[in-house]
């Protein structure tokens, strides 16, 4: 009797929609699937149990001796287990590897097909069919130690055949000596410096990528039939936001992390209502206000004020603004007062108001490319903005503060299609950029931009617009039915009744 046929494994499903550039076939891996949580705070937990069982004098300590333990050896075995399994995740077949089981990668691929190594040292360190570790190999390229031939979202397209994503020495550095003291601290100090090194930078740099409407959070793909510009994406999201929070003339919003003021422009000159944005960087804030100028309106209607989002909460009384929206600023609060900036909106916000919250956050099942993204933009592009958590964890910290969730729109891939947008205007410019800010500046940002696309469109990282309101009786929540979104369809065509 001959043996049974092996269970086929479907291929992935390539798609060809005009709207957002679509991962070639070996763009299509699957990562890793071993990095558990569950497993991580097992082990965590059952380090200092077994120190405590095995040294001297220790195993004679009782419960408090076991936590003081677990805080001496919880980092470092974190940290040894990231080294540890991302190494093992290289090889094929071990611990749940899923890359083989879709898609089969190309053989005698040569790595110098995509880029050329210039650093004599690095060339010995890293010979030919040897794969670099994601951090060596976008350092060395920010370096000039390797030049990337042709475009470089096309070649991180095809990463998975000449870098891994392996847990370095210098990563762990980072995490030990820069993160992890930024997400202990995370100071009103901290938050200024690095708000205005990023975001004081030129707003020539960010006009370069951003475009006229100088928006830096995600925009909405509402046709995906058709390549719709940024500057559509930008106003989709626009008006879904006003939509969302039901704007009317005699409203008073907050627009915290305001960025250069256009959704605060837009909302005073289109509903009417008394509009305030908040940012900390001062070229933000100039901006801003002579767009609310150009644009007609007064400053008794709208205005941009450069400052701290806590000096509002501190002063302001309660129950102050009728609608509060904040895009893409959250993650800059940090874990460790997360909690404290959403209990300062509650307070904020009217008894019947209305919340939009957007922000950037990652998968709860990691990848070890979703760690190593998550790494490179803490340090090289969004210091200090270590709140980039799950859409589950975000929730989670709401309800606790008291809010109700009304709806949740994951916008990852829609990101993705902004961020496209903004890697061609960026490469558009290259001559500009490298002529004001170095050619460094430029590596950085078009590397970031290129993995930007590629992390957001496979999942890795994503964007959540929640709208939400206090979770009190008194709240009419039926007012809240003709601007929900999600159940407001159009069908294709006409359903035929069952009966």
């Amino acid at each position: 009797m001959s043996a049974p046929d092996a269970p086929r494994v479907k291929s992935p499903k390539v798609t060809e929609y005009p709207t957002i550039s679509n991962a070639p076939l070996v763009g299509l891996l699957e990562g890793n699937g071993a990095f558990s949580n569950i497993h991580l705070a097992v082990l965590v937990l059952f380090v200092p149990w077994l120190l405590k069982r095995m040294l001297p004098l220790v195993n004679r300590g009782g419960f408090k001796t076991y936590l003081f333990l677990l805080l001496l050896t919880g980092l470092p075995t974190t940290l040894a287990y990231w080294m540890v399994m991302s190494r093992i995740s290289t090889t094929a077949g071990v611990f749940g590897d899923r890359r083989t089981n879709r898609v089969d990668l190309p053989a005698n691929v040569e790595a110098n097909e995509y880029f050329e190594i210039k650093d004599a040292e690095l060339k010995k360190h890293y010979p030919a069919g040897t794969k670099i570790p994601m951090q060596v190999f976008h350092d060395s390229y920010f370096e000039g130690k390797l030049d990337i031939k042709g475009d470089v979202l096309k070649t991180l397209e095809h990463r998975h055949l000449f870098v891994s994503f392996t847990m370095t020495w210098a990563l762990l550095r980072y995490v030990l000596t820069t993160l992890i003291p930024d997400v202990i601290l995370h100071t009103s100090e901290q938050d200024s410096d690095q708000v205005t090194d990023h975001y004081d930078r030129g707003n020539d740099f960010y006009s370069w990528f951003l475009g006229p409407r100088m928006i830096y959070t995600s925009g909405v793909v509402l046709d995906a039939a058709r390549q719709e510009t940024l500057e559509e994406l930008q106003d989709n999201k626009l008006a879904i936001v006003c939509n969302k929070l039901n704007l009317q003339p005699w409203d008073r919003l907050l627009d915290i992390g305001c960025g250069w003021g256009t959704l605060t422009a837009y909302a005073a000159k289109n509903f009417g209502c008394d509009a305030t944005g908040v940012t900390l960087a001062k070229n933000q804030t100039e901006f801003g206000n002579q767009r609310i100028k150009d644009n007609g309106l007064l400053e008794a209607q709208a205005r941009i004020l450069c400052m701290d989002f806590r000096e509002i909460a501190q002063t302001k009384p309660k129950g102050t603004y009728t609608k509060i929206v904040s895009l893409e600023m959250a993650e800059h609060v940090g874990i460790r007062r997360y909690q404290t900036f959403l209990r300062q909106v509650y307070d904020l916000l009217d008894e019947d108001g209305i919340f939009v919250f957007q922000v950037a956050g990652l998968r709860q099942c990691w990848q070890y490319e979703d760690l190593n993204w998550g790494l490179f933009m803490n340090k090289y592009v969004f210091p200090g903005a270590d709140a980039s958590c799950t859409l589950g964890w975000v929730i989670n910290q709401l309800e606790r503060a008291n809010f109700e969730v009304k709806s949740v729109d994951v916008l990852g891939v829609h990101y993705s299609a902004t961020i496209y947008r903004w890697y061609l205007n960026w490469v558009d410019n290259r001559e500009k950029v490298v002529a004001a800010y170095g050619e460094r500046w430029y590596r950085v940002w078009v590397f970031f931009l290129a993995w930007s696309v590629i992390s957001s469109r496979q999942g890795s990282a994503s964007v959540f617009q929640l709208t939400l309101h206090k979770n009190i009786n008194a709240y009419h929540r039926i007012d809240g039915v003709k601007n929900h979104g999600g159940i407001h369809v159009k069908l294709e065509k006409e359903p035929q009744l069952i009966l």
